[in-house]
């Protein structure tokens, strides 16, 4: 498939003060978007000028949710560069979640190439400061004119960028985490390995209502018996217990987390013992108190690592190496950032260098 390109005559003003740039709130000048029906397949895709999407009141992405995202980010190098970061994972897991919810998948290579090309052509949009990247955000939804409740038959690829700034501008804190007794955000047989707006819609109340009651974030148990952990807000969760790194089994309920693979990767690198598994509560609280439980963090493209100093359950504080960020957690930050912003070598070639396209 060819890739057209119409290119802005009006480009907006790049932010001048990259220490506001926030998350997700400026976009760049351009997107990429593709359709699909069944008569051409995935057609027509092409880079233009960031714009509005026209949909139909009955577009069953209103009505049913069928939708998909991804989440990555490209980075400004040292030498001015522009690289990307395991994006070839996130093709990948596109696809798996478009099995999932009954969408066409998308060629990955052809995913891939129409990232780095609108990469390429916003590339002044990358953002210069320390911790600063460009977040891609890469989506599928359903398009069409029906309200019957089966899946659609046309659907809309589309990716936007947005400069964003460092995550730990004030610097990196331990969080507190209250452990969610009465919600579920996924079970099995579900829809919790694939990465779509619903999972996240399942979180909010929880969230809103652990955040209110002075906790960062929640770590759901699992949602048929809730006795043991998984996920913590929108990140995997690891904990360091007694000297083993050890992170929730992958299954219908979990998202196979491109930072998670990149930390399991590392671990066994580095020589620590990766137990993937399931990980009962009951465990994890007599861990504790034993003072097995060394060090507990979240791992997310956003974050890149989250350390958590305290555990909340049932009302009572489960403090994490006195509240501090472990050494284990610090090296696994330290590997990962200086790779994703070329600081260090990359020894696993999760790089890739955002070249200049013709067009």
């Amino acid at each position: 498939m060819n890739i057209k390109y119409n290119v802005t005559t009006k480009p907006q003003q790049k932010p001048q003060d990259e220490s506001n740039l926030g998350f997700g709130k400026i976009f760049t000048d351009h997107m990429f978007i593709i359709n699909y029906n069944p008569q051409d397949g995935w057609h027509n895709g092409r880079i233009e000028p960031l714009g509005d999407l026209c949909l139909h009141p009955a577009s069953p992405v209103f009505h049913y949710a069928q939708e998909i995202f991804e989440g990555a980010k490209a980075y400004r190098r040292p030498d001015g560069q522009i690289q990307t970061f395991r994006l070839e994972e996130n093709c990948r897991r596109m696809n798996r979640s478009a099995i999932r919810a009954a969408m066409p998948p998308l060629d990955e290579d052809f995913q891939y190439e129409a990232i780095h090309r609108l990469i390429d052509l916003d590339r002044d949009w990358v953002p210069h400061s320390e911790g600063t990247s460009l977040y891609l955000r890469p989506t599928m939804i359903a398009d069409g004119k029906s309200l019957g409740a089966n899946s659609a038959t046309e659907f809309i690829y589309f990716v936007i960028c947005a400069p964003s700034g460092a995550y730990y501008a004030g610097g990196m804190k331990p969080v507190r985490i209250r452990i969610e007794e009465r919600y579920a955000r996924a079970v099995k047989g579900g829809m919790g390995s694939a990465k779509t707006g619903g999972n996240y819609t399942a979180s909010f109340k929880a969230t809103k209502e652990a955040q209110d009651a002075g906790f960062d974030q929640v770590l759901w148990l699992d949602g048929r018996t809730q006795t043991c952990v998984e996920e913590v807000g929108a990140m995997n969760m690891f904990f360091v217990l007694d000297g083993k790194v050890v992170t929730a089994d992958l299954g219908d309920t979990i998202l196979p987390g491109i930072t998670r693979k990149s930390v399991i990767h590392l671990a066994k690198a580095k020589g620590y013992t990766v137990e993937e598994r399931k990980i009962p509560l009951e465990e994890l609280l007599e861990a504790h108190a034993n003072g097995k439980l060394q060090e507990a963090f979240g791992s997310g493209t956003a974050a890149v690592i989250s350390p958590v100093g305290e555990l909340n359950y049932d009302g009572k504080p489960y403090i994490i190496n006195n509240n501090e960020i472990g050494p284990v957690t610090m090296d696994f930050y330290n590997t990962l950032t200086n790779i994703q912003f070329a600081k260090a070598e990359d020894p696993y070639n999760w790089t890739d260098i955002v070249k200049e396209y013709e067009r």
